[in-house]
């Protein structure tokens, strides 16, 4: 997929209004979101792609994303909308509603109980969504892929297929500045519960992530398996390898005060790696047995 999808004309619209300041033309602006809107709910541009390079943001994406707070007005969204219903009473720009998914025709199940779809996000066929979870705008939640309870997928988050979000899930997102990569996780990842992966990391397909692993970009990684540290790098994100099983552990701080009093630091661990043969719960109840 090209970073336009073939929509230059969208494109150099959404570029030249978002230099726009003050906002000179909010019709024009309105009009090109609901355009882009369209077209990441559909799958046809997306907010982050994977090139040669590996996983970069879409600038002009999550820049008409940003465009759409500029052009909106702060509204009710009351039960009972002529053209929406919504559960809950809200307020909102009016440029980002609740996404009018068609869980029949899409082939999406969304479970009652108070989850919400931003508009501007893609659900692939099969996806299923457990109550109450949230999935911001630009995200792309691939086909097959469980969103369970209490889980966040944040904003332009890029999530595989047949991906599972274990509950309490946190997936980071970032909108602003645009160049900055959301986070990644790739096809077949088991994240589980109230684990947490942020600014922009990206976890490899196959990984799984035991209950409680909190994951950042500067975060150091030990990894048992082939005893070296995985650190991120200038010019390469914060990447946890294919097939990773990485665990909550710690490491010794520095420092003679620390070693003193034997004071440990938080360290997520890779204490195996899954093979074909092994899915993600089989290889995760072993290492935590």
């Amino acid at each position: 997929m090209s970073t336009d999808g073939g929509h230059s004309e969208l494109r150099a619209a959404i570029d030249l209004l978002a230099a726009q300041s003050p906002l000179k033309d909010r019709d024009a602006a309105r009009a090109a979101v609901t355009r882009l809107f369209h077209l990441l709910e559909t799958g046809e541009v997306r907010a982050a792609e994977r090139g040669p390079d590996g996983w970069k943001a879409v600038e002009w994406v999550k820049r008409g994303i940003l465009l759409a707070f500029r052009a909106g007005d702060t509204v009710a969204f009351p039960p009972g909308d002529a053209e929406r219903t919504y559960p809950f009473r809200y307020f909102d720009r009016d440029t980002l509603p609740l996404r009018e998914t068609r869980g029949v025709q899409e082939h999406v199940r969304i479970v009652p109980g108070g989850s919400s779809v931003r508009a501007g996000a893609y659900l692939g066929p099969n996806v299923v969504i457990m109550p109450p979870a949230f999935v911001n705008v630009g995200a792309w939640v691939g086909e097959g892929t469980m969103i369970d309870s209490h889980a966040l997928v944040g904003s332009c988050a890029q999530i595989g297929s047949r991906v599972h979000l274990s509950a309490g899930a946190q997936i980071g997102g970032v909108l602003e500045p645009v160049g900055l990569r959301p986070v990644i996780i790739e096809d077949e990842v088991l994240v589980g519960g109230n684990a947490g992966v942020f600014e922009g990391v990206v976890v490899g397909r196959r990984a799984v992530l035991a209950p409680g692993v909190q994951i950042t970009a500067a975060t150091p990684l030990v990894d048992l398996a082939k005893g070296e540290i995985v650190r991120s790098r200038p010019g390469h994100p914060f990447t946890i390898p294919p097939g990773a099983v990485v665990v909550p552990g710690t490491r010794p701080g520095s420092g003679l005060f620390a070693k003193e009093y034997g004071i440990q630091i938080y360290a997520p661990i890779i204490v195996k790696y899954r093979d074909e043969k092994t899915d993600a719960a089989t290889a995760l109840e072993e290492v935590l047995r």
